[in-house]
């Protein structure tokens, strides 16, 4: 694979085979693009739209040096990998988007912290504590309560804890295997917030609405669209999308989530080189799925529009259930009747807490986003 050039990219190799890579096949289609997939299960759901497989770990590097040789650049659907490993690659001319770099520096949270302090972006306050340190030091001048985070590997809430007390804390640094950790202020919140933004190679920027996130046991549960805030957050939101995707020099997609204080100060909170969760709606409610305008970033064609196409939407997760196969199946063909909805049901096997699927919502402006959104969580986990 040699360094590409606009309009001759055709083959795009994807690290990751879950739900992410798989919803990008109808936009691979329609952009007439192949997706050759690295993943390490012949029964993950991307495996069943790729034009090709490499079956092995997202973090093989010579796993990754055999899809390197079937595509024409190279995108993540999983920032999990071997950045170190992967260098010798991108030596040999194996074109990566978003770089390596990027990826390198998502994957250690308090890098992520730093960089974001660099560039000028608000942060919640925090501490950074290599191995042999006092953690209770450091813990006590930030204050509690505070939130104790693995550096590498966490998401969807693994690899974090709330410590309300002292006396909670070395416990819970046990629990997470003495490794070196981020400690941070706990922000209370009025709102979470996220907005996905893309950047092509020429430096074209696309920004897609702010949503609101809500999480239940720290796992998103619902996404509206467009949050409820004012113009003026919105603005904030928009600025920092762009702030950071051109700084980054990003080419490629962005999630990004933050928080909303009582005070409407907007600090970050996490970043995510790919598409995310908080823009699956984006299928459903944009003149350009997020899956799509990944597509279009890394494969050098213009970005499309991010408009909504609809007053609001409201995105649901489906987690497995404490239930039967049966019992789930059931409940999807219930939701399929939902008028305005649409279901996407990922074909994983079933596991209690799992994201097995997720339904969007377009209403009418004049229905209530809530209201819509209990109804669907009341079928759907009762």
């Amino acid at each position: 694979m040699v360094n590409p050039h606009p309009q001759s990219i055709r083959r795009v190799g994807v690290i990751g085979g879950g739900q992410l890579a798989w919803m990008m096949a109808p936009a691979a289609q329609a952009l007439g693009l192949e997706l050759v997939i690295q993943t390490p299960k012949a029964d993950d759901p991307a495996v069943a739209i790729a034009a090709a497989t490499v079956l092995a770990e997202v973090g093989d590097g010579e796993a990754t040096a055999s899809l390197a040789a079937q595509c024409d650049v190279i995108t993540f659907e999983n920032e999990f990998i071997d950045c170190a490993g992967l260098q010798g690659l991108v030596n040999r001319g194996v074109v990566f988007r978003p770089s390596l770099a990027v990826l390198d520096l998502v994957l250690d949270k308090a890098r992520q912290r730093q960089y974001f302090d660099r560039i000028g972006l608000a942060n919640p306050r925090y501490t950074v504590l290599e191995a042999g340190e006092d953690l209770t030091t450091r813990a006590e001048a930030l204050g509690f309560p505070l939130v104790i985070k693995n550096r590498r590997l966490g998401y969807d809430g693994y690899g974090t804890a709330m410590v309300s007390s002292p006396d909670q804390l070395i416990p819970l640094w046990e629990k997470l295997g003495r490794r070196p950790v981020l400690l941070e202020e706990f922000v209370p919140f009025k709102q979470e917030l996220a907005v996905m933004v893309a950047r092509s190679k020429q430096g074209e920027i696309a920004v897609y609405p702010t949503v609101e996130t809500q999480q239940v046991n720290q796992i998103c549960r619902r996404v509206f669209v467009p949050a409820p805030i004012s113009p003026a957050i919105a603005a904030t939101m928009d600025n920092l999308a762009r702030t950071l995707a051109a700084s980054l020099d990003l080419v490629g997609i962005l999630g990004i989530e933050c928080f909303l204080t009582q005070d409407d100060r907007v600090l970050i909170n996490e970043i995510a080189p790919r598409t995310h969760n908080s823009g699956h709606y984006s299928l459903d409610a944009c003149r350009t799925s997020q899956f799509e305008q990944q597509l279009r970033a890394v494969s050098d064609r213009p970005l499309g529009s991010t408009e909504l196409i609809c007053p609001q939407a409201i995105m649901i997760n489906l987690l497995g259930l404490e239930q039967s196969q049966s019992a789930h199946h059931d409940k999807i063909h219930t939701l399929k009747t939902i008028p305005n909805s649409h279901l996407y049901w990922y074909e994983k096997a079933i596991r209690p807490g799992r994201k097995l699927g997720h339904i969007t919502l377009c209403p009418p402006s004049n229905d209530d986003p809530v209201a819509l959104s209990r109804s669907i969580e009341n079928l759907w986990y009762t």
